[in-house]
């Protein structure tokens, strides 16, 4: 991810119905905050989120990627992903996310990742599933009920 994603990034972030279950929309500005972030995770923790691009024509699709969360005060790496609406249902999301995984594990050497999930985002749930990760808690995050799910080495 570069500062030259914005546009892409755009698609998403402001897009009500994909945002959905995160607290806001954001701008243009809040965007740029984001691939700071994501930039600062590279350099401290070695990931982020990554662009998903479509292998043939290198058209945007979204971002996944493996960002720290904290969960009870404890930093756990979390497999999170956001594609853009008009590319739902059509298994980038499982794919991406399920490379992160293998990513997490053999090339990171991580032991557990999760993925912190609301309660009613039933799509989200499903990729995770798919993906082999499973329910470990309910906590609430962000002020509203958010399901930690787990997958161990």
């Amino acid at each position: 991810m570069t500062t030259q994603d914005v546009p892409n990034l755009l698609q998403i972030f402001s897009d009500p119905v994909t945002m959905r279950y995160y607290p806001a929309t954001m701008n243009e500005e809040e965007t740029m905050g984001w691939i700071r972030r994501t930039l600062d995770h590279y350099a401290t923790f070695g990931v982020g989120f990554w662009v998903v691009e479509e292998k043939l024509t290198g058209r945007f699709l979204g971002q996944c990627g493996i960002i720290p969360q904290k969960i009870d005060g404890i930093r756990q790496m979390e497999i999170a992903y956001l594609l853009v609406r008009h590319e739902w249902g059509q298994g980038y999301a499982t794919e991406a996310a399920s490379a992160c995984k293998q990513y997490g594990f053999a090339a990171m050497g991580y032991n557990k990742l999760v993925s912190l999930i609301d309660v009613h985002n039933t799509p989200s749930i499903r990729v995770a599933e798919r993906i082999g990760v499973q329910v470990e808690q309910t906590i609430i995050k962000w002020g509203k009920e958010v399901r930690v799910y787990s997958v161990s080495r």
